[in-house]
């Protein structure tokens, strides 16, 4: 399967986010505007691609880079399927910095209202910027995204690490209702094959239920940045679930790994840690 790879950057302020007009290029093309966006040339880490995509195109520089997300979905191509996968970082930059857009850049402007903006924004930079604020679209999304899909959070937990460890998860419908919660204790085990446990467990119900969208959302950044293919696995343990969670992913039309902090997983932690409190008080 091809693989798109894309760094997205995230600039706000009072004014609203950040985003760029793109080249016309061809002269029937239609005319675009999105988050200052990049490839990741060879030999390069992904912060130094968005630092260096940054100033090439906008003028700006960074003074902080902050990784914020990584989405990925499923995209057609002809015959075949395109797996897109862009990591979202969180920028700064001086408040008096003004953009020079060059290159694949000819204008900017700040945007408060994406939804109701006046612009012409790619799909790319509404699907991030949907999930930046929570929301999940409407007729704006497509089959090219997770947006109008089901959503599954998974949290893994352990007692020790290793030591005692239960998985808990809760899925939502597309419009944002509890379809289904559980936990279940797994025995000893680390932490991070906890997380791998809950995310399997996460898939496995997804088939069950039918659904061929779904966006998975997890608090542990090492199991999405792998799934996502961004960090290799070194670790023996996890590398058969890892195995079994990505033979089981062409059941679905789109899917996408997205980190979030722990505190907005509580629903799927707090199945988890029942589990194995059900089991220590016996």
């Amino acid at each position: 399967m091809k693989q798109r790879i894309r760094v997205v950057g995230l600039i706000k302020n009072e004014e609203g986010v950040l985003v760029f007009k793109c080249h016309r290029g061809r002269s029937e093309a239609p005319v675009f505007w999105e988050l200052p966006t990049g490839k990741i040339k060879f030999g390069e880490q992904p912060e130094e691609a968005m630092a260096r995509s940054l100033t090439e195109y906008t003028g700006l520089n960074a003074d902080s880079i902050t990784l914020k997300d990584v989405i990925t979905f499923l995209a057609p191509e002809g015959a075949s399927q395109l797996s897109n996968l862009y990591i979202i970082y969180e920028l700064g930059v001086k408040q008096d910095a003004k953009p020079i857009p060059k290159d694949r850049y000819t204008a900017y402007k700040y945007i408060k209202d994406y939804e109701n903006s006046n612009i012409h924004l790619n799909e790319t930079t509404v699907s991030v910027l949907a999930i930046e604020e929570g929301r999940i679209t409407t007729n704006k999304a497509s089959h090219r995204d997770t947006a109008n899909g089901a959503v599954i959070n998974v949290d893994g937990a352990s007692r020790g690490n290793p030591g005692p460890s239960g998985i808990g998860y809760c899925i939502y419908d597309s419009s944002g209702q509890t379809v289904e919660r559980g936990g279940e204790f797994i025995g000893f085990a680390t932490s991070r094959v906890a997380e791998y446990y809950a995310m399997r467990k996460g898939v496995d119900r997804a088939i069950e239920l039918g659904y061929k969208a779904v966006r998975f959302i997890s608090d542990s950044l090492m199991v999405v940045n792998q799934l996502n293919g961004i960090f290799r696995i070194k670790n023996q343990d996890i590398i058969p679930i890892y195995q079994d969670i990505q033979s089981k992913l062409d059941s679905f039309d789109a899917v996408s790994f997205v980190h979030v902090p722990r505190s907005q997983n509580a629903v799927a932690d707090s199945e988890a840690n029942d589990a194995i409190d059900k089991i220590l008080r016996r």
